[in-house]
């Protein structure tokens, strides 16, 4: 037996060692079919010796028909989004801001952004252990199986001194040509064509079947490497040597020492991008150095050392043929543009945002009109001009509606704003549905529930609010048309889940104007018990970080508002957390109450991140600007010599690291 053992194991690292040249050094050594005879060899004698079995088998290429669902899995490390920019002017103003917070000479890399799916791969020992997608940032979808059958992701890293922890974040992609075959199938077939590869590489992802993911050819390239023991402490040098532990790092990465040269790349690739196998819509431009983006930390959503360059948007010629409009969860009236259909940046395009009544007159335009359409940020479809010589037999001029489409009543629109609203929101339809939809988001309560339903239960009088889904019975629900037993019960089974959804979210899932999933994060911190929140004042919610005078408004005027507080008080009775957990409670305490804190310099014993959390669980404010409420400058090397001046004309007193560990020990 032990010599059967050996003829698996030779086989297996004779095909990881083809997949490599074949997928990653783009080298192969050996015919295709000379690979299959190999493969099929493996895959004979490993269901004949079930007892080798090993989930880092070549064999697991070709993928399996065993239905499995997805878990969900935290992720160790939170896969944050980037802050896009699409100009020089930007981009520079990110290296200026670099080059201020650090104080000290740093290198950028470049890197082309992929437009796929992303994925967080981990290693342990050397092995694939675990995939999980982005999902909200915080946990994500296991597709592990999916995963082990692309074929350029590997199975076992090869080489010398890997870390026996490793986290690589990458993107999954599909090729244009993997694209274009799988849609001719899917014509052939009278099936639906995918958009774009993006869509076509997320939907394959999730497939429940991993022969049909192995036979759609994805790829992948990794682009960060996160653990608790890396190599270096340079991004390009781990990821170089990412490269030859046989990881599909792309060879576009560079290394910049100056914004010059971070031009010429950009500069370069706007061109060549049009040349490559796979979609890619930007530049990803980085600080090198793990010490210095440590030190540079993050915001609510982005890391500062990063910043994602997006490159200017294809542009299409079409017909404006309708306008239509459509009413928000917030009662906001929305354009909509329907066009004759156009392909723009891989996608067939219908309709286009419109925005508010001034787009309207800014671009002065009647049905019939030839529009250029282009995509914000290449995702969101625009008009950005009217072909006005091309004009001939005008239609109709457009004109924003001034009653709501909905329910009629007369549309309102604030001085400071350029959005028109729907006062009735306790009356329209499309604003009543949409609270609802929002409430039961998997970033707020997650409910598996969608629109239609929701419109279905409130056209039947069974809800006419988030809370009345709470009071939802089995017998009603199983004798709707088109339900049963079963979907009553899982949708009654997904409600009372929702019941252990923490505060956090519950006050996200609640509907507040401008009150994101961040803000809410940050308002719950800080007001640990709904009642706190309730009762606070504009003046209190605004010296919470980052809560401004907008979002303080907004919240004191929600719970002004007696329907507000019986919708909260029907949900509290209903179960749904209106309190930090204990095990978060447990960690609070109040050495810094009542304390405002300004952080400022780079730090060696905390990132700049850590040290907000601290304050924020300790009971103090943090706040990124030196006044008179200052009571603390937390100073770090390299501390802004502006910050430190209005400290000393302040009399704010300065302290180092090492004083205010002391100060949250005690």
């Amino acid at each position: 037996m032990d010599q059967i053992r050996q003829q698996i194991e030779a086989l297996r690292e004779q095909l990881h060692e083809h997949n490599y040249n074949y997928y990653v050094l783009s080298q192969p050594q050996i015919s295709d079919q000379e690979f299959d005879r190999l493969m099929a060899e493996l895959i004979r004698l490993e269901a004949q010796y079930p007892e080798y079995a090993d989930p880092n088998s070549p064999s697991v290429r070709v993928g399996s028909d065993i239905n499995k669902s997805f878990n969900q899995v935290a992720h160790r490390y939170p896969m944050l989004s980037l802050q896009n920019t699409y100009s020089e002017g930007e981009v520079s103003e990110f290296y200026n801001r670099v080059k201020k917070s650090l104080n000290e000479d740093f290198e950028i890399v470049c890197e082309l952004k992929y437009d796929g799916t992303s994925i967080s791969l981990i290693y342990e020992e050397g092995k694939l252990t675990r995939a999980v997608t982005r999902g909200d940032g915080q946990k994500g979808d296991d597709v592990t199986d999916n995963v082990r059958t692309i074929r350029n992701i590997p199975l076992i890293l090869r080489g010398p001194e890997v870390p026996s922890y490793l986290e690589m974040r990458g993107e999954i992609l599909m090729p244009w040509n993997s694209f274009d075959e799988l849609n001719r199938e899917r014509a052939a077939q009278e099936e639906p064509l995918f958009a774009n590869p993006r869509n076509a590489a997320s939907g394959t992802l999730k497939l429940q079947d991993s022969r049909v993911v192995a036979s759609r050819r994805l790829q992948s390239f990794v682009y960060y490497m996160l653990g608790e023991s890396l190599p270096t402490e340079s991004h390009y040098e781990n990821m170089t040597l990412a490269r030859g532990w046989g990881l599909n790092v792309s060879s576009a990465m560079q290394r910049c020492q100056t914004l010059e040269e971070v031009f010429d790349y950009l500069r370069f690739w706007d061109r060549e991008r049009r040349h490559l196998p796979v979609t890619t819509d930007g530049v990803v431009i980085k600080v090198d150095s793990l010490v210095q983006q440590r030190n540079l930390g993050y915001t609510s959503k982005f890391p500062r050392w990063a910043i994602a360059y997006k490159f200017n948007p294809e542009q299409a010629e079409t017909t404006l043929e309708s306008v239509s409009w459509q009413v928000g969860r917030t009662g906001a009236v929305t354009p909509v543009a329907n066009l004759e259909p156009v392909l723009l940046s891989g996608t067939t395009v219908k309709r286009a945002s419109l925005y508010n009544e001034d787009a309207i007159h800014a671009l002065d335009l009647h049905i019939g009109d030839k529009v250029y359409v282009e995509k914000g940020g290449e995702i969101i479809p625009k008009i950005t001009g009217v072909d006005k010589d091309a004009r001939f037999m005008l239609g109709d001029k457009v004109t924003f509606t001034r009653n709501c489409p909905a329910c009629g009543s007369l549309l309102t629109r604030n001085e400071d704003e350029a959005v028109h609203y729907c006062p009735n929101s306790a009356g329209c339809p499309p604003q009543i549905k949409g609270r609802i939809e929002h409430f039961v988001t998997r970033k707020a309560m997650d409910i598996t529930i969608g629109p239609e339903t929701i419109s279905l239960l409130y056209d039947k009088g069974m809800i006419s609010d988030a809370a009345d889904l709470y009071s939802l019975q089995f017998n009603d629900l199983a004798v709707l048309e088109r339900w049963g037993e079963t979907s009553a019960r899982n949708l009654l089974q997904s409600i009372e889940q929702s019941k252990s959804v923490p505060y956090e979210r519950v006050l996200h899932a609640l509907g507040i104007r401008y009150v994101g999933e961040t803000v809410a994060r940050k308002l719950a911190h800080a007001f640990p018990h709904i009642e706190m929140l309730m009762s606070a004042t504009v003046e209190e919610l605004t010296a919470v970080e980052e809560i401004g005078g907008r979002i303080a408004q907004s919240v004191t005027a929600y719970f002004s508002s007696a329907d507000s507080l019986l919708f909260v008080d029907r949900l509290r009775k209903a179960g749904l957390q209106f309190t930090l957990s204990e095990e978060t409670l447990a960690d609070r305490t109040d050495k810094l109450s009542g304390l405002t804190i300004v952080i400022s310099g780079t730090f060696a014993l905390h990132s700049r991140d850590e040290y907000k959390k601290m304050i924020l669980q300790h009971g103090g404010n943090n706040s990124g600007s030196v006044s008179k409420k200052t009571d603390y400058i937390l100073a770090g090397e390299n501390m802004g010599p502006a910050k430190l001046e209005k400290a000393t004309k302040l009399g704010v007193k300065v302290i180092d690291e090492q004083t205010f560990l002391e100060m949250i020990s005690l």
